[in-house]
C-alpha cells in the first residue's frame, strides 16, 4: 500500500505510521490529519468535530477541555483494591443493558469551557453506583458543580484536578445532587454554560478561554426543597484498580469506573470505531467514565462516556483500545462505593 502526503510517496501505511505518529506534521484539528488517518485504513474513523468554531480557536479550546494532572502527588494516591478477577468474564459487557433501570448511566454530560472532566468523570460514575448498588432504588444524579467548586484539594477547578481526589472527596466530605445546565435540577445544577462544541446548533460557540471556576455554594439553589447539608451523597471507599481482567471485574461487579488517559490530537477527531494513537503530540489529561468493553474487527476495546456533549464522537461516547494500556487508559483508574441511606 502507498500513501501519499503532501506530495510525498510513503511506501506502506505501517511506515506512514512509524514516521509520522510522534510528530506535529499535520496541524491539530485539520482536514489533513482526518485524511491522514482515514487513508490508513486504521481501527477507527476521523471525521469533523470541531470545524464550526473558528481555526485558530480550535486547538486552545480543546486543551481547555482537557483539565486531568496525570502525575498524582503521592499523598493524592488512592490505595489499590484487592480485586480477584473473575474466571469468566464475557466478551462484551455494556453497563447501560446490565443495569437498564438506571438513567444515568445512558447520560452523556457537558462540561463546557471548563477543565472539570476530572470532577465530571467522577461525578458520572458515582451517580451509576448509587443506582446499580440500590437495585434501582435511588437515582442521584451527583453534581459537577459541587465537585468543581468545592473540593480545594482536588486541584485548581476549571483549570484541572487529580481523579483520585475527587473520590476522597467524595468519602470525606460528602457531594449534592445538580443536573446538567439551565436544567434547575437537584441542589447545584451546573453553571458553566453548555455550548456548540462540535455542531452548529442552539447554543453558542464554546469558548477558547477556560471559564473561571464557579464560587463555592453551601446552600441549594431558590426552589429545591432539600437542604444542603441533608442532600449529601458520600462514598463509603475510594481506591484504585489495577489490571485489565480487575477492571474489568470491578465494572461488571460495582459499575463504572472513573479514567483517565493522555489526549493526542488525533484524537478529537474520533468518530467511531477502536480508538488507538495514530498520529500527532499530546495535548493534554482527560478523565472519562468507562461502563463496558468488547472486541471489533479483533480489536479489544474500553467503551466510554466523554463529557464533550452527545454532537461529539459516536454519540458522546467513544472505544478505545483495551489490553495495552493505551495512551495511559488503564493506568489510572478510580473507584469507590457509595454509602446507602
Amino acid at each position: 500500500m502507498k500513501v501519499v502526503i503532501f506530495g510525498l510517496l510513503v511506501a506502506g501505511a505501517m511506515s506512514a505510521v512509524v514516521e509520522f505518529k510522534n510528530q506535529d506534521v499535520f496541524e491539530p484539528l485539520s482536514d489533513e490529519m482526518i485524511w491522514f488517518v482515514n487513508k490508513l485504513n486504521t481501527s477507527w474513523k476521523a471525521g469533523q468535530n470541531f470545524h464550526h468554531i473558528a481555526k485558530e480557536d480550535r486547538l486552545a479550546h480543546v486543551k481547555v477541555m482537557c483539565g486531568t494532572f496525570l502525575n498524582t502527588p503521592p499523598e493524592l494516591v488512592l490505595p489499590e483494591k484487592k480485586v480477584n478477577p473473575l474466571r469468566d468474564l464475557p466478551a462484551t459487557f455494556d453497563a447501560r443493558t446490565q443495569w437498564p433501570n438506571c438513567p444515568t448511566l445512558k447520560e452523556v454530560r457537558d462540561q463546557g469551557s471548563c477543565g472539570s472532566c476530572w470532577a465530571f468523570g467522577a461525578v458520572e460514575a458515582m451517580s451509576d453506583r448509587i443506582c446499580i448498588k440500590s437495585s434501582g432504588k435511588t437515582n442521584a444524579h451527583i453534581s459537577a458543580e459541587d465537585l468543581t467548586s468545592c473540593c480545594r484539594t482536588c486541584g485548581n477547578g476549571c483549570e484541572g484536578g487529580f481523579p483520585g481526589a475527587a473520590w476522597s472527596y467524595y468519602k470525606k466530605d460528602g457531594l449534592v445532587t445538580g443536573g446538567q445546565y439551565n436544567s434547575h435540577q437537584g441542589c447545584l445544577p451546573y453553571t458553566i454554560k453548555a455550548c456548540d462544541h462540535h455542531v452548529v446548533g442552539k447554543l453558542n460557540p464554546c469558548s477558547k478561554e477556560i471559564q473561571p471556576t464557579p464560587r463555592c455554594k453551601k446552600t441549594c439553589e431558590q426552589g429545591y426543597n432539600v437542604t444542603y447539608k441533608n442532600d449529601k451523597h458520600y462514598g463509603m471507599s475510594a481506591y484504585s484498580v489495577n489490571g485489565v481482567e480487575k477492571i474489568m471485574t470491578e465494572i461488571m461487579t460495582n459499575g463504572p469506573v472513573e479514567g483517565a488517559f493522555t489526549v493526542y490530537s488525533d484524537f478529537p477527531q474520533y468518530k467511531s470505531g477502536v480508538y488507538k494513537h495514530t498520529t500527532g503530540k499530546p495535548l493534554g489529561g482527560h478523565a472519562i467514565k468507562i461502563l463496558g468493553w468488547g472486541t471489533e474487527n479483533g480489536d479489544d476495546y474500553w467503551l466510554v462516556a466523554n463529557s464533550w456533549n452527545p454532537d461529539w464522537g459516536d454519540q458522546g461516547f467513544f472505544k478505545i483500545l483495551r489490553g495495552q494500556d493505551e495512551c495511559g487508559i488503564e493506568s489510572q483508574i478510580s473507584a469507590g462505593e457509595p454509602k446507602l441511606s
